[in-house]
């Protein structure tokens, strides 16, 4: 019996040695060995993609400057209406003419253009209002002012032949009937006695008061 265990013990030893040398290193795959462990390369990064800024938006337009109601340059500092007494300039000078009477000369003020209406002027002496009366029977005619034109009147303190008569250093004179701002014009010592005025006239020489 002996023998024959032996004989079992050897076949099963030579058995594991041929089992051993089909599984060892030799018998491996020559490929699998040479390629290595596997290496994977990395992509490279996408470039940063920049975002162009927004272009800053037009400044706006500046506004239109604001009209103001200042007249030109060019614009008459008046229409030309109806003078009024506050428009223009008065003034008196005694004439020796036609045995003496008071010349009254109108200029319009500096930038103003109006109108003289067609009737002779206001005038008055002293506070209780002695009137002029009208020296012509003929229509008087309107006249235009602007700058250095002027138009004329002429007036007779006295037309009475006596001695009677008031003295006056002073003359009342207004441009419209009734007139709201009457001027007061020194014309010295003067005999006043009905007196008349005569209507306005654009030149000196008509303006003479006859009676």
């Amino acid at each position: 019996m002996r023998p024959r265990r032996l004989v079992l013990t050897a076949v099963a030893v030579a058995a594991l040695a041929v089992t051993a040398s089909a599984c060892g290193p030799e018998n491996s795959d020559p490929a699998t060995a040479a390629s290595g462990p596997a290496t994977t390369a990395a992509a490279p990064a996408a470039p940063a993609t920049t975002t162009p800024a927004a272009a800053p938006a037009p400044a706006s337009a500046p506004a239109a400057a604001p009209t103001t109601g200042k007249p030109s340059a060019s614009a008459p500092a008046q229409a030309a209406g109806t003078c009024a007494t506050k428009d223009v300039v008065l003034t008196a000078k005694a004439e020796s003419q036609a045995g003496g009477y008071i010349l009254i000369t109108v200029k319009a003020k500096p930038g103003v253009t109006c109108t003289l209406a067609a009737r002779r002027p206001v005038i008055a002496f002293g506070s209780g209002g002695i009137e002029a009366a009208k020296a012509e029977q003929t229509a008087a005619q309107p006249i235009r002012l602007s700058g250095s034109e002027a138009a004329y009147a002429g007036v007779m303190t006295k037309t009475t032949k006596d001695n009677q008569a008031i003295q006056f250093g002073d003359v009342i004179v207004g441009v419209n009937d009734p007139d709201p701002d009457p001027v007061s014009l020194p014309i010295g010592p003067t005999n006043v006695d009905k007196p008349i005025v005569t209507n306005w006239h654009s030149r000196p020489a008509e303006a003479v008061p006859v009676h």
